[in-house]
């Protein structure tokens, strides 16, 4: 099997690109830079195939997927800023990346009959209730740019292709790049108190956890939309603290805020981000880890002096 993965200097795409490689997959990585830009971990992703591509670019993509001709995509590259997103001057560029860079892939496959794995989010739905989210649910109500630009993305996926996986994750965490583990980890070095939300309730997903999931996904015929987390019931961005410094040894105080108090964001968060993952069951799958577990075995292999 041929996979080009795109965005393999972020925290997915490098976890990707290792799980093809352990499994003897030919993975082609591809990303804005030049060269692979990501984290220099001495695994298999730094020494594999590489190509320079600018998913806004129409006929860069076409040309590349057609040359390539990979049996899927995984296509992991996206505009992630949520709160930037918001600037008016930018609105356009984070659309250009999450909806048309992915309508243009989308295209290509469709072209070269290839399977697409689009990695999207729980922000496509408004964030309100208590009840978790189903995947085919469409009561969709973006409360931000970056989820309405995502939503985008995956209409265009569902309506270019019938050989799709539209893969929803929430509070992503991974080796390569930044996330709240990593900036909770820097702030607790140097802090004996911080404030965090506690009416904003969802579940962690590990991208090392992750990658096993969604290549176990390219190896069938089961399409549609899923929800990928990690298991372990569903918690707060407080109670995810908690535990974040449980396992790294620290002392300082986990103090509840609600989001009002917190301020600070630009863009709106969802309080709902409950994610109903049933249907990788029902479909066969192997469900991620607990959360409990991924923070565990991420947290060791972090270098908490050199964060």
């Amino acid at each position: 099997m041929k996979v080009l993965v795109t965005g393999v200097s972020g925290q997915l795409g490098h976890d990707v690109m290792n799980e093809l490689a352990k499994r003897g997959y030919e993975g082609i990585g591809s990303g804005m830079e030049e060269v692979y830009a990501g984290i220099q971990d001495g695994t298999s992703v730094e020494t594999m195939p590489y190509v320079q591509l600018d998913i806004t670019d129409e006929n860069a993509v076409s040309k590349m997927i057609h040359e390539i001709k990979p049996d899927v995509v995984i296509h992991c590259a996206a505009w992630t800023a949520v709160d930037m997103a918001e600037d008016d001057n930018l609105v356009e560029k984070v659309r250009l990346v999450n909806a048309k860079g992915t309508q243009y892939i989308a295209s290509a496959c469709k072209d070269i009959d290839c399977k697409m794995v689009y990695i999207s989010t729980d922000y496509v739905f408004n964030g309100q209730g208590e009840t978790p989210w189903q995947p085919d649910c469409k009561d969709y109500a973006p409360l931000n740019v970056y989820g309405q630009t995502k939503l985008e993305g995956e209409l265009a996926v569902a309506n270019t292709l019938d050989k799709y996986f539209i893969v929803r994750i929430a509070w992503v965490f991974g080796k390569n790049g930044k996330n709240f583990i990593k900036t909770m980890l820097k702030v607790g070095k140097t802090h004996d108190e911080v404030r965090v939300v506690n009416d904003q309730i969802g579940t962690p997903t590990y991208t090392l956890d992750l990658s096993r999931l969604l290549v176990d996904m390219c190896e069938t015929e089961k399409y549609g939309y899923y929800h990928a987390t990690n298991e372990g019931g569903y918690i707060s961005w407080y109670d995810f603290t908690k535990e974040i410094y449980r396992v790294a040894g620290y002392t300082t105080k986990v103090v509840p805020v609600t989001t009002a108090e917190y301020g600070l964001a630009k863009a709106a968060r969802p309080f709902n981000s409950r994610l109903d993952k049933s249907k990788l069951i029902e479909n066969g799958f192997q469900p991620l880890p607990t959360w409990q577990d991924a923070v565990e075995r991420y947290v060791k292999e972090l270098d908490l002096d050199n964060l």
